[in-house]
């Protein structure tokens, strides 16, 4: 393969239920010390949780910009209730910010051609479903994060044909499924529309143990997340020679500042994968490395001499 530029950072939107002064001092971290090229805000999980921080974006936003960041604003992943399809055609309709579409009925608001990004709950699997947004304005791709690494190759090789950008979540959680209902409220004796935020009592997610106390699962409001950190730092150089433009971070209860210098000393070739190992092990983190959908084998494992031999 020809050498090709390194792929940029992006962060993606934080999936969980953090307190609007918890995210002002996070981003205001990331605009100052991440190496981080672009920023996705908003909330893509639960719109009861919008009102908390909607309201701060611009200034949110505006602070990022500033210090060099590019930054997107990303839609609902679920949208079933009236409020939830006009918050869809509000972001469609404001020009302020670039937008991630996460859920087909954020389509239908866009007029035909209108720019805009696709986010990994949109499902892009393949090739010809990338043609067919790119037709009608998709300027970027972010694939599934089960996606494995020989359909990456594919959809990048497209995705350069067509002129697009294709992102990898290549750090956090893989978000496996969303539901209609909140299993979130449901395991504390709540309903959903009285579910009084208990999500926000779990920073990282909720832990879903095995009848025999194996952690699984997280869950976060209707959202099923796997417990394991997918880390594909040591598979960074196989998708920087595939073409894959951008590289997704996605915000944990963890040190992402330097999480975003490893992968940027990793993209810009100062480290090895052994000193990225290192400085990973050092860091605190909530949960197990893994990299097994990349691979094409079960998403929570880790395949260390696959990873090797990529690096």
């Amino acid at each position: 393969m020809n050498p090709r530029l390194p792929p940029r950072l992006t962060l993606g939107p934080i999936q969980y239920f953090w307190d609007a002064d918890t995210k002002h001092d996070f981003y205001a971290r990331i605009a100052d010390e991440a190496p981080i090229d672009t920023v996705y805000l908003g909330e893509v999980v639960c719109s009861k949780r919008q009102p908390f921080f909607d309201q701060h974006i611009e200034a949110v936003a505006e602070r990022l910009s500033r210090a060099g960041k590019r930054v997107v604003h990303s839609g609902l992943a679920e949208v079933m209730l009236k409020r939830e399809r006009n918050t869809s055609r509000d972001m469609a309709q404001q020009d302020m910010l670039e937008i991630e579409v996460n859920n087909a009925a954020g389509l239908f608001h866009l007029h035909d051609g209108q720019p805009h990004r696709i986010g990994p709950y949109m499902n892009v699997y393949n090739e010809e479903t990338m043609r067919w947004m790119a037709a009608k304005g998709a300027t970027h791709v972010t694939v599934p994060t089960e996606l494995p690494g020989t359909s990456v190759e594919v959809m990048a090789q497209a995705a350069a044909a067509l002129g697009i950008g294709l992102e990898v979540q290549v750090f956090g959680r893989a978000c496996l499924a969303t539901s209609a209902r909140c299993y979130h409220a449901r395991a504390y004796g709540r309903t959903k529309d009285n579910c009084q935020f208990v999500c926000e009592e779990h920073a990282d997610g909720m832990e879903l143990n095995t009848r025999d106390g194996q952690s699984f699962l997280r869950v976060n409001g209707i959202q099923t997340l796997s417990h394991s950190y997918v880390n594909l730092f040591a598979e960074v150089p196989a998708m920087t020679a595939m073409g894959v433009t951008d590289l997704r971070l996605m915000p944990q209860k963890t040190d992402m500042v330097e999480v975003a210098r490893i992968f940027d000393d990793i993209t810009a070739a100062r480290i090895d994968m052994a000193e990225a190992e290192a400085r990973f092990g050092a860091l605190e983190m909530q949960a197990p490395l893994s990299n097994g959908f990349w691979h094409g084998e079960a998403g929570h494992r880790r395949i260390a001499a696959k990873s090797a031999a990529l690096a």
